[in-house]
């Protein structure tokens, strides 16, 4: 039975695609079947799996708003068991048009309730906001893991977001937890970063991840290239970082 997780924070920036590219990668590599659900109209997470989002007839849009099968909308990607449903520029619309729809907060779980049993993972890539899209996104979810980057202003922003999930979990998915705390673009050289490290950990205690995922340059060129960056170089560091993420995500999740 397949878990989905959805990757989210409504700060930007702050490494929710890079985190469920790389981490979708490290969990095929460890040989589970995961899909990608590319939930941000800018649709970096199907970009950066070399997909040419402007020539899709099916999108995550036409799922939702026109009732296209998730099926039909599914596409492979160069690694094997890493498959993705891509986004497009018109998910910005959706909303809108989803406003009138019945049980419009449910209208993703809907679309993945048939294909979810096909794969071991389903990460959700989430925009940054938190509109009736994200709304959708945690309401089809049966974890969270919000990424938090290592700087000045990290913790701004979380409470707001902590406050969705709670009313989501007591009006709409009393099921969703919070699957981690994520640091991301950590300099270990910063006293800053430790700091922001601290405070996260004191607040959140074992809910934080102990995989830091550390700034690296080979992480940040892999998407410009369309593969993740343990096809783009597996022994940098992003690599590693993304593989001990999913190994402790496995570990987590077989107990």
């Amino acid at each position: 039975m397949g878990k989905i997780i959805a990757i989210a924070n409504q700060k930007g920036g702050v490494g929710k695609t890079t985190t469920t590219i790389n981490l979708a990668a490290s969990l095929s590599v460890l040989d589970k079947k995961v899909l990608i659900v590319d939930a941000d109209p800018q649709a970096n997470a199907s970009s950066g799996l070399n997909i040419d989002v402007s020539n899709l007839k099916t999108t995550i849009y036409e799922c939702l708003v026109n009732g296209e099968t998730a099926e039909s909308a599914i596409l492979k990607t160069e690694m094997t068991g890493l498959d993705v449903l891509p986004s497009h520029i018109d998910l910005v619309g959706a909303e809108v048009e989803m406003i009138k729809m019945e049980n419009r907060e449910h209208l993703l779980k809907k679309l993945l309730a048939p294909v979810k049993d096909n794969y071991d993972y389903v990460l959700i890539d989430c925009s940054p906001s938190l509109g009736l899209i994200t709304i959708n996104c945690l309401t089809a979810s049966d974890s969270v893991i919000i990424p938090v980057q290592a700087e000045y202003y990290a913790l701004e922003g979380i409470s707001k977001l902590l406050n969705t999930i709670k009313i989501i979990k007591s009006r709409l998915n009393p099921d969703l937890e919070i699957e981690g705390f994520l640091l991301t673009m950590f300099d270990a050289r910063l006293k800053l970063a430790n700091q922001v490290y601290s405070e996260v950990k004191q607040y959140f205690g074992d809910m934080v991840f102990q995989t830091v995922i550390q700034r690296n340059i080979k992480l940040s060129e892999s998407p410009s290239h369309g593969i993740p960056v343990i096809l783009y170089d597996a022994d940098s560091r992003g690599a590693q970082n993304h593989i001990q993420l999913a190994q402790e995500i496995i570990k987590k999740n077989s107990k």
